[in-house]
């Protein structure tokens, strides 16, 4: 535990010196220069080299991970390089044949296509080749691949079916709080949109599913109907981002269709939005003002609009009334986290050196935790 806090510690300090933030390209990068620089130019402490793979610099969750995962490498000493996927599972996997090829200690990967226990498989194969261990993050892996390397695999990242309960209690309890505000049309039942972020994705799936069976469980319980999707003849009962990309400009184009023929004057105005992610309710809410809702200061009609993550955005805009809640998914924590094993792999110590075993799942798994945001805290 006490190498744990000392690199979180560190950690804060270092964020105000590194500026590793993420950005996006129009192609995929095969390594981010700047970052292995920095880290170099630290110094490191720790044998060897940490490859890290992200599915895409463009995600602004994963931003905040990469910025915060650079930091605590850098304050451990430890070199890194980055890798920029670009959201191409074969780029990807060019991309660890590469680290191996470069030497790479470790493996830190933000796999592309998490719904694929053959694309998390090929990459074990190709570690495990050359022993070198891998630590997959933030999109799901199986527990069958990720133990399938004798212990030289973990995945660190969360209760996703947590996420998709969280955020539906917190809709369900702000709906009884508010219904009649929010029942625009004076029908008795709440019309909302759903905004899948990927499919397959097992973190998509479980909100999809959950954020609305738990809102729909908190309403009956209290009286009231179950939650309505606006669009009867949608058998899915969601929207998703046909790029897989979670994006505010896919929420964005879809709102803005739906605007334009749900409306207040209509008598079919969507009265509420649930998103998989903040950048798809950040997109939604910009489509809501394009329309007149959602004003800064809570001024007129606002349709709530509930994300997860708690990015830097979604934070500002509930502060700002616009935005009614997230789940904080904890990108400092889960970079500590992936810090602490990585730097335990490459000095032989015990795999979980250091980890809080309130947050173990076996031998194979890291979960960090969740908690609420609403502007209250």
């Amino acid at each position: 535990m006490k190498k744990f806090l000392s690199i979180t510690l560190a950690a804060v300090l270092a964020l105000s010196m590194a500026a590793c933030g993420g950005s996006s390209s129009e192609e995929a990068a095969p390594a981010d220069d700047a970052a292995a620089e920095a880290s170099a130019d630290e110094g490191a402490a720790v044998d060897g080299t940490v490859a890290v793979l992200y599915y895409t610099y463009s995600d602004t969750y994963i931003s905040s991970v990469r910025t915060a995962l650079d930091a605590a490498f850098d304050a451990a000493g430890i070199a890194y390089q980055d890798y920029d996927s670009n959201a191409s599972q074969t780029t990807q996997t060019e991309q660890v044949s590469t680290a191996i090829a470069q030497g790479a200690s470790v493996l830190v990967v933000n796999l592309v296509d998490s719904g694929s226990d053959d694309a998390a498989q090929n990459i074990i194969d190709l570690a495990s080749a050359q022993n070198i261990p891998v630590i997959f993050f933030n999109r799901s892996v199986s527990e069958e691949v990720v133990t399938s390397y004798d212990g030289n695999s973990v995945f660190v990242g969360t209760d996703y079916e947590l996420a998709g309960h969280m955020q539906g209690q917190l809709i369900g309890e702000y709906l009884v709080e508010n219904y009649d505000t929010v029942d625009l049309n004076g029908d008795g039942t709440i019309s909302y949109v759903m905004f899948k972020g990927q499919e397959g994705n097992a973190e998509a799936i479980a909100r999809t599913q959950f954020g609305v069976e738990d809102a729909n469980a908190v309403l009956t319980e209290a009286g009231y109907p179950e939650l309505s999707f606006y669009d009867a003849s949608n058998s899915n009962q969601y929207l998703v981002d046909q790029g897989g990309l979670w994006s505010s400009a896919a929420a964005n184009d879809y709102m803005q269709t739906i605007l334009s023929q749900y409306s207040e004057a209509n008598g079919n105005m969507v009265e509420l939005v649930i998103a998989n992610n903040d950048e798809m309710a950040i997109g939604a809410i910009t489509a809501l003002q394009n329309a007149g809702y959602n004003a800064e200061g809570g001024e007129g009609t606002v349709i709530p609009v509930f994300g997860v993550d708690a990015t830097d955005a979604a934070k500002a805009a509930i502060q700002a009334g616009t935005m009614t809640g997230t789940i904080k998914q904890d990108a400092d924590g889960m970079a500590d986290a992936i810090a602490v094993i990585s730097e335990n792999y490459m000095s032989g110590a015990d795999t979980f050196d250091g980890i809080d075993e309130a947050n173990l799942v076996g031998t194979w798994r890291v979960n960090i935790p969740y908690g609420t945001y609403t502007g209250e805290e």
